[in-house]
């Protein structure tokens, strides 16, 4: 068992809960290693009956495998497969609805018909469909025709047969095209008339050279375009075999019991490993497919690729041999076995036969080594203003590697971030978990105990047990002084864990966001492999399933409601539903009682710079506008029909280019701040490149930041001493005073 979101010490019951399953799973024996692996109804039978085992015994509060059940699972698998209602028929449909309410005895009795039936179907009919996209952009589409399209396609019908489903096909095709149309001959006509894109390297006397393009021209170029990424699309989906699309059928039982219960397949379970722990062993490169070729389109920095160079951005990989073996041929290979064949144990040798970027061939060797994903980890930066220093904590992930106590996580590595910023004389702190989807809670614990002195964090209670609180038992405060917590919808689970307690203790203003994602819920990796006597079938994957709930240390849930910010910052989100709340399967908020714990009382104007913030919001225009975009962008989202007649199109999209001409200056924003590198990250900015052009590319993300600067404004008014601002003109220009 491994656990995502764990105590710091591990829980008893659910140590026992994994004796009890290994025992009781004994009875699953290994299916015939002499079938097929790859394609074996028998062990996905095995699969399906290992699965609602553990979900049964091991989730916090299962739900009945009923016809309520089986209805959901219906309805999100058959989404799943065909969310655009392009591929299957009414009568598809009316063929599948049979087992709507079956699917239940199915999951009990181990039967795989319906999913056989859907499986097969669905392969008939991406064949077919293929040669429907083919034909209807063979020739011209005819944009003079008064047509429009519905892209709200939860709520369309299903074609009744082949033609509405053929008409179907080609009103999607025809928007896109049309989409691609009007840009192609908007970008013309601003050539024609000297109007370059500032990024583009070519000369506007160049542009105004090239002979423009008839409008017969740019259609068939939109055609062809649209034809590539459908081949592109289908080359894809031929690569999928039975156990992907098993996968998601698998996906729609498990998701029924709540949004984060979920099947891993082994690659998965070792993508999900990677992206938790941020390190994996191979060379360090990042691929993708181009047509039946693998590219290298990145190296991460310290990795072995990186430290040999002779791999660069743009190569073709073309052979793979492990060693001294024989190479593999893998051009039209899926890129999952490529990444298999080139990733391996560290200290072993793979061989790579590469077609340069000048296409000269070269045979490279590399020793694969430990890899770390320097993008996942922890980074801090320095600013200064009004004659105070301020530091800025990202923390992307809360990172950790179950494996190995002794390897970095997101606890150590922010401590010694914080350690760093005292050096520099910072006098406060942001702590930024915006986009923070979460990860471990061991490591949310300790990266709330560097800010307070010691007391109860979090509260975790398991299905019929008593609740365990959760604390920071160490006196000692790492820092002490202002503190401001950033996040955003998309904070969610260990973020908000965080954000919850700093806001309970009063230690620090939370500010983003109306509220946060809504997560407070605890999962387990649950190996699936330790339940099989004699496995002989291959990786079976893992089960990442709800086991516990937990609680703010004032007894409420944040689950649904997720964090309410002090001080609200409207974004382009604040009218979109997107959090857990907006799921219909999520688990309910409830409540318990509180922990015992002492509110922070050295932050004496905490109230005072609560109000400042929001009467700064209430007056800037800035904020002003971007609360006026959001309620736009929500407009925007709910339209769903179309026009696919060209002149009425583009008049619509010229429209709406208007509109969105209001809302430039929240692109345009700039802060006038001044980002720096800590001394630790100039070294090693000097020293490589890719790190370097990283770290720079954030810092100019911050200084075009409202949401910072503001969170900087904070950080003056929790100052025991009164700061003494510059002006600021209409601009944002900073002014001496």
């Amino acid at each position: 068992m491994k656990t995502i979101l764990l105590f710091m010490k591990r829980n008893f019951k659910l140590v026992l809960l994994a004796v009890v399953l290994s025992v009781s799973l004994l009875a699953f024996n290994a299916i015939d290693s002499k079938k097929s692996v790859s394609s074996d109804p028998e062990k996905d039978k095995l699969l399906i009956e290992l699965l609602t085992f553990v979900i049964e015994r091991g989730h916090y509060d299962p739900a009945a495998i009923d016809d309520n059940l089986s209805k959901g699972i219906y309805k999100d698998y058959i989404e799943a497969l065909d969310p655009s209602k392009r591929f299957f028929l009414q009568s598809d449909i009316d063929e599948f609805s049979k087992y709507e309410t079956l699917i239940d005895d199915q999951i009990k009795n181990k039967d795989l018909s319906f999913f056989d039936l859907t499986y097969n179907l669905y392969l008939k009919r991406m064949q077919e469909s293929q040669k429907y996209y083919k034909d209807i952009l063979d020739k011209p589409f005819d944009y003079t025709v008064d047509e429009t399209i519905n892209t709200e396609y939860e709520k369309l019908p299903y074609a009744k047969n082949t033609d509405e489903l053929k008409e179907r096909w080609r009103k999607q095709i025809k928007l896109s095209t049309l989409s691609s149309l009007t840009d192609r001959i908007k970008l013309q006509e601003d050539q024609k008339n000297g109007v370059v894109d500032e990024n583009n390297k070519e000369t506007k006397e160049k542009k105004k050279e090239e002979k423009p393009k008839t409008f017969e021209e740019l259609e068939k170029e939109t055609r062809e375009s649209s034809l590539k990424s459908l081949d592109d699309y289908f080359t894809f989906i031929k690569e999928l075999d039975r156990n992907d699309w098993f996968g998601v059928f698998v996906n729609a039982i498990a998701s029924r019991f709540d949004p984060h219960t979920n099947y891993m397949a082994p690659d998965d379970k070792e993508r999900f490993d990677v992206s938790i722990s941020g390190k994996f062993e191979g060379i360090g490169a990042r691929l993708q497919k181009k047509n039946d070729l693998t590219e290298i389109t990145e190296l991460i920095s310290g990795g072995p690729a990186w430290r040999g160079k002779e791999l660069e951005q743009g190569d073709i990989i073309l052979k793979v041999a492990q060693g001294n073996e024989e190479p593999v041929d893998i051009v039209g290979m899926r890129l999952d076995n490529v990444v298999k064949k080139i990733k391996g144990p560290k200290g072993t040798e793979v061989r790579l036969t590469v077609k340069k970027v000048d296409g000269t061939m070269k045979v490279i060797s590399l020793i694969r080594d430990m890899v770390e994903t320097e993008e996942t980890y922890a980074k801090s930066s320095v600013v200064e203003r009004n004659g105070m220093k301020y530091g800025i904590i990202y923390l992307p992930k809360f990172y950790i590697d179950f494996e190995n106590q002794d390897s970095r996580d997101a606890g150590k590595d922010v401590a010694i971030e914080v350690e760093r910023l005292k050096a520099q004389g910072v006098k406060g702190i942001i702590m930024d978990v915006r986009d923070n989807g979460g990860g471990s809670l061991k490591t949310a614990v300790d990266i709330t105990g560097l800010f307070i002195e010691q007391g109860p964090v979090v509260q975790i209670k398991s299905a019929g047990t008593k609740k365990e609180v959760l604390y920071d038992r160490d006196p000692k405060i790492q820092w002490d002084g202002p503190l401001v917590v950033m996040v955003n919808n998309f904070s969610a689970s260990a973020s908000e864990i965080l954000a919850a307690a700093i806001q309970d203790y009063k230690r620090g203003v939370v500010i983003g966001s109306k509220q946060t994602y809504g997560k407070g819920t605890v999962q387990n990796v649950i190996d699936l492999n330790q339940f099989v006597r004699g496995n002989t079938v291959g990786d079976l994957g893992a089960l990442k399933t709800t086991t516990q709930k937990f609680y703010r240390i004032n007894g409420g849930s944040t689950q649904l409601e997720g964090v309410t910010s002090d001080v609200e910052m409207p974004d382009r989100y604040s009218y979109i539903d997107i959090g857990e709340r907006d799921l219909d399967n999520a688990m309910p908020w409830t409540k318990i009682d509180p922990a015992q714990f002492t509110i922070w009382d050295k932050q004496t104007n905490f109230d005072r710079a609560v109000e400042n913030s929001k009467t700064r919001m209430a007056q800037d225009e800035h904020f002003q506008l971007i609360e006026k975009s959001a309620r736009w962008t929500k407009e925007r989202r709910d339209a769903s029909v179309y026009s696919l007649k060209l002149d009425t199109f583009t008049a619509e999209q010229n429209s709406l280019e208007e509109k969105s001409k209001q809302f430039k200056p929240i692109s345009d924003y700039k802060n006038d701040l001044v980002f720096k590198p800590i001394p630790q990250d100039f070294e090693l900015m000097n020293k490589d490149e890719s790190f370097k052009e990283k770290r720079e590319r954030w810092f100019e993300s911050l200084s075009k930041d409202i949401y910072v600067e503001e969170a900087l404004n904070v950080l003056d008014d929790l100052q025991s001493k009164p700061v003494v601002k510059g002006k600021v003109d209409l601009k944002k220009k900073i002014v001496k005073s």
